[in-house]
């Protein structure tokens, strides 16, 4: 019997996502909590400032520390978040996994893919990566892999297009 911690076939090679990724998760993720922070912090700092009342109330530090703290465990979980997403290519499919608690097996056959999108940003130009996304029939079985290093996810792509070629279904 198969071990029920593993979704995957036995004899997948799985190959990761970019270590760089990692980094840019981490950017972006504590833009984000700063963001947000700051944006429950505006009676905060309006009360500090005395535009609000003489002081701030007891009460307008509870939302901020809510959100900062928030912020702060999902920056600690980022590496391992990044470190379980992963693909695996087979003849016939392309297999995709991620989570750590709820974690995801997506398979996507070659012959059921319309088009692979490769996406970037400012971001993850900076660290030479890209986003794939894989297209399909169905709009709830489009597939993602981010942070791929650019080489990787032309290579995927290119690859990508000539097994679906090669393995197209007729409608």
């Amino acid at each position: 019997m198969p071990d029920t911690n593993d979704l995957s076939p036995q004899g997948l090679t799985w190959k990761r996502v970019s270590p760089d990724y990692i980094k840019v998760r981490l950017i972006s993720g504590t833009i984000s909590t700063v963001i947000w922070t700051v944006g429950f912090g505006i009676p905060l700092i309006l009360g500090v400032l005395g535009i609000w009342g003489d002081s701030p109330a007891p009460w307008m530090w509870f939302p901020p520390a809510v959100v900062l703290v928030w912020g702060l465990i999902d920056l600690c979980l980022i590496p391992r978040r990044v470190r379980a997403i992963g693909y695996a290519e087979e003849s016939t499919e392309l297999w995709l996994r991620k989570g750590i608690i709820f974690r995801s097996i997506t398979v996507v056959p070659y012959g059921r893919m319309q088009y692979v999108d490769i996406k970037t940003g400012p971001l993850l130009n900076a660290f030479g990566l890209a986003n794939l996304t894989l297209h399909t029939a169905a709009a709830n079985t489009d597939a993602d892999l981010p942070g791929l290093p650019r080489a990787e996810a032309d290579r995927l792509r290119e690859e990508l297009t000539r097994r679906g070629e090669e393995l197209m279904v007729g409608l």
